[in-house]
């Protein structure tokens, strides 16, 4: 039997999707300790293998989790094991933009209860790169603009901002370190506070067994250098949000690419093409592509492969 930190890990579900599928789609079914602790059994385990198999393949948990349910465990073995997820269309387009327009709604009325619902429901029912870049960033940027108009306080956003922080954070935490993997520094430059799209990339890195250590918001230069020496990291990404990101990331870069060139330098963001200099990576795309081009940028390391593969 294993804990619910230890089925993660074995499932390779996060800790608050698992609790949302086992609470949202009774996709599995712990049995609980004296004390209340859930505990997973085997079959939980490949149960929650296998609904991860469908939802990578582009069903809704919705869709996916009857599937799972009727299946005999023989299937969801085999399923969970490597066999091919039978296609099903994701999660439609028009539910990712009602919950986005759901948190920019709370956001507006400030009304923290509804926010939590709607993230509860987005991180519930989507993995979570397609939760955080289909629903929750496009729903930030929504709320960033109605500031912009006048329509929202700067309390109410930097209320909503947290609350996703929050999420993201959590999911970050979840992901767990990878010891032994190649250490990867992501977060902003100098100046810089936008840092929602700069954890969800963490998260996804981490998600996909990269070691990240993530520096959060307007990070001195000379952090970056030291704390790239103190860790070895195999490479930093920094966040170009706004146009001001892009002098101050290329700041940086300048500086890394003298002291430790060997180090992989990568910028993502609306305005990561516009970092000046030569020998760094412009990560565009969706978060799995920009993780994958990261990877794939990244050295081999002797007798080991690359230095994380995606799980």
């Amino acid at each position: 039997m294993y804990t619910i930190k230890q089925a993660s890990a074995r499932s390779g579900v996060g800790i608050p999707l698992l609790r949302a599928w086992e609470r949202r789609y009774g996709v599995v079914e712990p049995v609980r300790t004296p004390a209340g602790y859930r505990l997973y059994d085997e079959d939980a385990i490949d149960r929650l293998r296998a609904m991860r198999r469908l939802v990578e393949g582009g069903w809704s948990p919705r869709e996916a989790a009857p599937r799972i349910r009727g299946l005999e465990m023989d299937a969801v073995r085999s399923l969970a094991g490597g066999q091919a997820a039978p296609a099903l269309g994701a999660l439609p387009s028009a539910g990712h933009d009602e919950l986005a327009g759901r948190i920019v709604s709370a956001a507006l009325d400030l009304d923290q209860g509804a926010l939590e619902r709607a993230l509860d429901e987005a991180f519930g029912t989507s993995r979570f790169e397609a939760a955080a870049e289909a629903v929750v960033l496009p729903a930030m940027v929504g709320v960033g603009e109605a500031w912009a108009r006048g329509e929202l306080d700067i309390g109410a956003e930097h209320a909503a901002s947290a609350a996703v922080l929050r999420r993201l954070g959590a999911a970050f935490q979840a992901a767990g370190s990878a010891p032994g993997a190649a250490t990867i520094l992501v977060g902003l430059p100098p100046g810089s506070h936008h840092e929602l799209a700069a954890l969800a990339f963490a998260t996804t890195a981490r998600r996909a067994g990269l070691n990240v250590v993530y520096l959060g918001a307007n990070v001195p230069l000379a952090s970056w250098l030291e704390v790239a020496r103190d860790t070895g990291a195999a490479a930093v990404v920094l966040g170009a949000v706004m146009e001001a990101d892009a002098a101050a990331s290329g700041d940086v870069f300048a500086a890394l690419g003298a002291e430790m060139p060997e180090v992989v330098r990568a910028a993502g963001g609306r305005h990561a093409a516009e970092v000046r200099g030569t020998g760094h990576l412009v990560l565009a795309g969706s978060l799995d592509e920009s993780v994958s081009a990261l990877l794939t940028a990244l050295p081999r390391r002797p007798g080991r492969g690359r230095a994380a593969r995606p799980r």
